[in-house]
């Protein structure tokens, strides 16, 4: 079994971490992990203008190492299978590519847990991987 855990550094994402590991403690076999991280882009007309491209990719790749790596760390010494990933772009549609892309069996992730009129207005990162994701979906408050 492959899950996805998409964190952003939140306590929201870490409780999902935790019911990740009370669900994974109760099964047969142990699934593999892949811990993904989905960073924001940087508007990149303006990032170019200053900076190279090199620079941006690795500021996304220490920002989003700082993020997975403990979660990973977390999950390797509960001995599960760990990989991490780190992406860019809009986080709803990122994360249900990246399950798709990964052949993973269900996304799990954690949820601000805000009414529907805030979602209704702003859209909710939860909302739309339930929406693009062709796998379970495990939301944790």
């Amino acid at each position: 079994m492959n899950i996805l855990l998409a964190v952003d550094g939140s306590e929201f994402s870490t409780r999902a971490v935790d019911a990740l590991l009370v669900f994974a403690a109760r099964l047969r076999e142990m699934p593999q992990i892949h811990v993904l991280y989905v960073h924001l882009p940087i508007p990149i007309g303006f990032a170019t203008k200053h900076v190279a491209r090199e620079i941006v990719d690795a500021y996304y790749h220490e920002e989003g190492q700082a993020v997975v790596l403990p979660v990973a760390e977390r999950l390797k010494q509960a001995g599960l299978g760990v990989q991490t990933h780190v992406r860019v772009g809009s986080p709803g549609e990122t994360i249900a590519h990246a399950a798709k892309d990964l052949e993973c069996d269900a996304v799990w992730m954690g949820t601000h847990g805000r009414g529907s009129v805030t979602q209704a207005l702003l859209g909710s990162v939860a909302a739309r991987v339930v929406a693009l994701a062709h796998k379970p979906v495990t939301l944790v408050k």
